[in-house]
């Protein structure tokens, strides 16, 4: 896939250098790319008949009216009347370009989520061309948004909420939590004024440090950089706008607290970016932990290795994750 990719990419620039990369970002968009979109009958079964413990919500609109992108609630059934409960937004993986929120590992996240008593929001957002960096960040911040405007309708506590993500997802979840109300990164619609700031973030082998991303060997070694390629350019532009929008360049003292999830061998986003993470995050003074899994690779839930087969993870992690949640947003 990596060959096709190059040899593609090789092709379109000699069509003209004016129209390579629009014309990339149409075969990515059109999935020519990309792995299938379409959620399985498995997971839509699994998302209408969810514990007796968790009601679900599909497609809410959360942007505006004209688009297509929408959201799944993951809500606490049976909550004393007047309670308001934590949040969770949840934003799925897929290099930028694909992925869905319906997917096998969003409904285990955000069921154990529910099921330990907090609100958990699904997130769809732009993966278009037009979707590209910072559009898809506004789309996960305007969730968080959505969240904050609708809390007494949803009982969430608007003063609760976190974002967790995984791979391209976990990279957003953690712009979403280090930009918190970065006038730059605003959306300017439908919620104004409204902050988008977290009080936690769970990063599951999220990218953080775009321009020293590493290729790793079979068995998820990290080795030589890979560099600004022509797939990271067409997201994010150059290497400067690749550090800009890299998470590590944005920690400060008022970071909020973050858990890192992170397998050791993982191919498609090197340990390193986890590590490096969370060393900076303990010199910057912010709460931190991080969970390195010895056999697990790309993309696994809290205890899954494969959550559309129910491989089992070597480990589960989401009572580490709840308890983390808790402590950082102060739940009783």
């Amino acid at each position: 896939m990596k060959c096709l990719h190059h040899e593609i990419i090789q092709r379109m620039k000699k069509i003209s250098p004016k129209l390579w990369l629009p014309v990339l970002a149409c075969l990515l968009s059109a999935n020519l790319l990309a792995e299938d979109n379409t959620i399985s009958q498995k997971e839509q079964d699994w998302f209408a008949n969810p514990p007796a413990t968790v009601e679900t919500r599909g497609d809410v609109p959360y942007l505006k009216p004209a688009r297509a992108e929408k959201l799944d609630l993951y809500l606490p059934k049976n909550r004393p009347l007047g309670i308001l409960s934590p949040a969770v937004i949840l934003i799925h993986g897929g290099a930028w370009t694909k992925g869905d929120k319906r997917q096998a590992r969003e409904i285990e996240i955000g069921t154990t989520l529910a099921e330990n008593g907090f609100v958990a929001a699904s997130v769809n957002y732009d993966l278009t061309p037009n979707g590209k960096y910072p559009a898809n960040l506004k789309d996960c911040k305007n969730a968080v948004r959505f969240l904050r405007t609708n809390s007494k309708m949803y009982g969430v506590d608007p003063d609760k909420i976190a974002v967790l993500g995984g791979s391209a997802g976990g990279h957003l979840a953690l712009m979403v939590g280090y930009t918190g109300d970065d006038p730059s990164l605003a959306p300017q619609n439908p919620y104004p004024g409204v902050s988008d700031k977290v009080g936690a973030v769970v990063d599951m082998y999220g990218v953080s440090d775009i321009p020293n991303r590493k290729k790793t060997d079979a068995e998820g070694t990290p080795g030589e950089l890979i560099g600004i390629n022509e797939l990271i350019q067409l997201m994010f532009g150059d290497a400067e706008a690749a550090k800009v929008a890299s998470p590590i360049n944005h920690i400060s003292s008022q970071t909020p607290p973050t858990i890192i999830l992170q397998g050791k061998k993982d191919k498609s986003v090197d340990r390193d970016q986890s590590i490096s993470l969370h060393e900076s995050l303990q010199k910057a003074g912010v709460q931190t932990q991080i969970i390195l899994l010895e056999k697990a690779g790309h993309s696994f839930s809290f205890k899954y290795a494969n959550a559309k087969n129910k491989k089992p993870l070597e480990r589960d992690n989401g009572s580490d994750v709840i308890a983390f949640l808790k402590k950082a947003l102060g739940v009783i």
